[in-house]
Formats: C-alpha cells, structure tokens, sequence
C-alpha cells in the first residue's frame, strides 16, 4: 500500500530551482525581495502536503485491540478534515470523511482512521481512487464485518478554474461487508454520519 518511491528522485536543491522556474514562467522576478524566499518555502510546504507518500498505513492500522467486552456494533469517526491536492491540477481537495466499520474480534483507536485518511489524502489523488483507498486498507488490515467511507469535498480545480463552480461539493462512497450487503446496516451508517445517533429513529 506505500507507493513505490521514484528511482531518480530529485534533490530538494532541484525542486527548489524548479519552483525559481515556474515563477519566471508566470511572469515574475524570483530573485525579488518578496520572491527570494519562496522556493524554499513551497519546498517545505510540499513536503507537508505530500508526506503521505513516506508513510505505511498498514502500519498504523496494524496496531489494534482485542478487549472489546463483546463490542460489536459499528463504529464511525464522522466529519473527519480532509485536505488533499488533484493529481491533474494540483490544486486542493477540501472537504471531510466519514469513516465506519463494523467490528469483527479487534477495535482500532480512533486516531488511527483519521491517520489513515490523511495518509492516503497527503498525496496526489482523485476522490473516488482515495475513498477505495481508505475502505480497502481497513479492510485488509482489520478484517472487520464491513467497512464504509463517504467523502464530502469541494476541488478548487472546479471552483477556482475551468467552469468555476464555487459551492459544489463531491460525494463518493465505498462500501464493503455487511455496508454493502445489508441495506439495513447502510441506512443505520448514512444515519449516524447525517443525524447522529438521534436521527436513527427517522431512517
């Protein structure tokens, strides 16, 4: 599930003098008083955005707990934050995930789904691959009864370009398991992310 990394990957000095050329190309002075600094600054900001290239998310998920007391309803981290970048654009992805699962003999503390999430959304990616992405790893791992994940989000490739459509948010869903064999566990999971558990009654 780590990506490959490339064979000839470049220095931080090439990256550095690669970003001095797209501001020439726009049109700017990259030795400027405002400018001087900016190489190195995208070059860090990169290495943020993008640093889930350098993580295992198998490795997170691996680390999980047997003492559940007979737990096994299902579990949802709703409204996690997500920020990502388009692979055709490389713009950002904004937005939230929902993610759910339905135990089979181990839990997994919360902090690590949200870690997996930011994981697979800190590198290049469209949405519907990175929703595959978060479900399948889970399900690899955990093992559970089912696992479902919604993401919400809003891609400026849309908003501040092309048809710019501010406003318009992105909706995909994988479901596996129980989430997508049994209708009446996909309705209790839709509930408990749009309603919480209040809303179940109105499912």
């Amino acid at each position: 599930m780590k990506p490959h990394a490339p064979p000839n990957r470049p220095s931080r000095a090439d990256a550095e003098a690669a970003v001095r050329t797209l501001i020439r190309w726009a049109g700017d002075d990259p030795d400027r008083e405002g400018l001087i600094g900016t190489p190195d600054r995208v070059v860090r900001s990169y290495e943020e955005f993008y640093d889930g290239y350098d993580l295992d998310p198998v490795a997170i998920l691996k680390r999980t707990f047997e003492e559940t007391e007979g737990y096994d309803e299902i579990v949802v981290l709703r409204d996690i934050r997500l920020e990502s970048h388009c692979e055709h654009h490389m713009v950002p992805i904004i937005g939230k995930a929902h993610v759910g699962y339905l135990p089979d003999k181990r839990v997994i503390g919360i902090s690590k789904l949200a870690r997996v999430v930011d994981i697979y959304a800190h590198r290049l990616q469209i949405q519907e691959k990175l929703t595959v992405q978060i479900a399948t790893a889970i399900d690899e791992v955990l093992q559970p009864r089912g696992v479902a994940v919604v993401i919400e989000a809003a891609h400026q490739c849309m908003t501040t370009r092309g048809v710019h459509k501010p406003g318009v948010t992105m909706v995909t869903s994988h479901m596996l398991g129980a989430f997508r064999n049994s209708p009446t566990t996909r309705r209790e999971f839709f509930g408990l992310i749009h309603h919480g558990p209040q809303g179940l009654s109105n499912v």
